[in-house]
């Protein structure tokens, strides 16, 4: 039996397992025209604070890894001790892909870790909720992540001309942060790194080696600014979110 698995089934129920945040913030940001977006404002605020401050003040993480490029390292840092996050273990470099830059952020958790929540740079608005029920589930079960029901009929498609049309009611958009055991996610993501496996997320990693992934409550508003026009609907949903 794995050693994962041997944890999870020992594990005392009545105990909160240590869970180890890491965030992700290492991308290219080439669809928001070049600028770092994890450094954008939102609501007169860096987006990177925002999401920092959601995981800071998440009773079930103990720490946050910070992972971002060689040249962001000084102006993370410096956002870091300016939000006054005392989560933050600290910000390291990350690699080639994501799942490398991942895999470099797990291994600076503290040798207690036993979850590993990954949670993207550029998720500012995710809620306690989200948070809250997610790292529960996969502290029962191993891995899990938010998700939502789609909204729109989706058509696959090869060369522009349509081949299907999947069941809209068993399609969900995974969202993060996406739980795992600590043994688990360090080992599935070795292993994808070693033998090349294109990764569309940190889920796909437990997959791909046989690994059930449950899916937890997510929240429409938990978007991800990847273009400009995510940053102007994160400012409409930060302003409604803070109405009284």
């Amino acid at each position: 039996m794995a050693e994962w698995l041997k944890r999870l089934l020992k594990r005392n129920r009545e105990q909160q397992a240590f869970c180890t945040a890491v965030v992700p913030a290492a991308g290219s940001s080439t669809r928001m025209g070049g600028q770092d977006k994890i450094l954008l404002t939102l609501g007169d605020v860096p987006v990177l604070m925002h999401t920092l401050r959601a995981l800071d003040s998440c009773p079930r993480i103990q720490e946050i890894v910070v992972v971002t490029r060689e040249d962001l390292i000084v102006p993370i840092s410096q956002l870091c001790r300016e939000g006054g996050f005392s989560k933050v273990k600290s910000v390291v470099v990350g690699g080639a892909s994501r799942a490398e830059s991942v895999l470099r952020g797990i291994r600076e958790a503290s040798e207690g870790a036993e979850l590993i929540a990954i949670h993207d740079g550029a998720r500012p608005l995710v809620s306690q909720a989200v948070l809250d029920e997610v790292i529960r589930k996969a502290e029962e079960c191993g891995a899990a992540a938010p998700a939502v029901p789609v909204k729109d009929t989706i058509k696959q498609a090869v060369g522009g001309i349509v081949e299907r049309t999947p069941d809209r009611s068993e399609l969900f958009a995974v969202q993060t942060p996406q739980v795992f055991d600590a043994a688990l996610i360090r080992g599935a993501l070795a292993k994808a790194l070693e033998e090349g496996a294109a990764l569309t997320d940190d889920c796909s990693a437990v997959e791909r080696i046989g690994m059930k992934v449950s899916l937890t409550g997510g929240d429409y508003r938990n978007l991800k600014i990847t273009t400009p026009e995510d940053l102007v609907l994160a400012e409409a949903l930060l302003e409604w979110r803070e109405k009284p």
